[in-house]
């Protein structure tokens, strides 16, 4: 039986009282609470930093928190958000310098790996990486705001990659972060994902736990 991942964004949550809603949707059901870090620099949008991942962790999140960092140069933040509670970390080969070595400070900082590829990004950023990649992390929309559609050629870049992660030998997941909506994940997990990343599609609802267990629903009737 495939194992999916919801990871709410909290770039929609109710940051007037952000801890509590973070404890609210994992209690509904999130299997991880997903970060979108901008930088206004890397991509046209200022979000957070390190700081609010250290407070949430301290506030006691009992789910892996997810950090994607869209910010350049990348190097210089990774330790930061690795002590500050992160346990999974994705960049944009864009973003560094040297995307092995980016990779690799990841690891020395004892959290797990994540590739993000922007809707233009060639797959073939990955050629001679994979052994240090845990997580292809596919923008389904251009990075830098929330509440953007679901760009349709993604199924087609996911159909790809899980072809190229299956014939690779690892076991690499493959998430999916960009207007995912309850209307839409069947088919984005046919195409071949298992992390999915939702924003206002779980927060804009008052009931998180109905929202989260419909998504279940569609992914376990059309894909299990």
């Amino acid at each position: 039986m495939k194992n999916f991942i919801i990871a709410p964004s909290i770039l929609s949550a109710n940051f007037a009282c952000l801890g509590e809603d973070i404890k609210k949707v994992i209690k509904a059901g999130a299997d991880m609470i997903h970060f979108d870090v901008m930088d206004n620099h890397f991509v046209p949008n200022l979000t957070f930093g390190a700081l609010i991942c250290k407070s949430l962790n301290d506030y006691g999140i009992s789910v892996p928190i997810d950090v994607h960092l869209m910010v350049k140069p990348v190097d210089r933040i990774i330790p930061d958000f690795a002590k500050a509670g992160a346990k999974h970390i994705s960049i944009h080969p864009e973003a560094s310098n040297n995307v092995k070595k980016s990779l690799e400070l990841i690891i020395e900082h004892g959290c797990t790996t994540g590739l993000a590829l922007n809707p233009m990004t060639p797959l073939s950023c990955l050629d001679n990486i994979m052994d240090k990649v845990n997580t292809i992390l596919v923008m389904s929309v251009n990075p830098g705001f929330a509440n953007q559609l679901f760009i349709p050629q993604t199924l087609n870049k996911l159909r790809k990659l899980r072809k190229l992660i299956n014939n690779s030998g690892y076991k690499i997941n493959l998430e999916v972060d960009g207007g995912v909506k309850i209307n839409n994940i069947a088919s984005i997990g046919i195409a071949g994902a298992d992390i999915f990343v939702i924003g206002s599609e779980i927060f804009n609802h008052v009931n998180y736990k109905s929202v989260i267990n419909l998504i279940r629903d569609k992914l376990k009737k059309n894909i299990l």
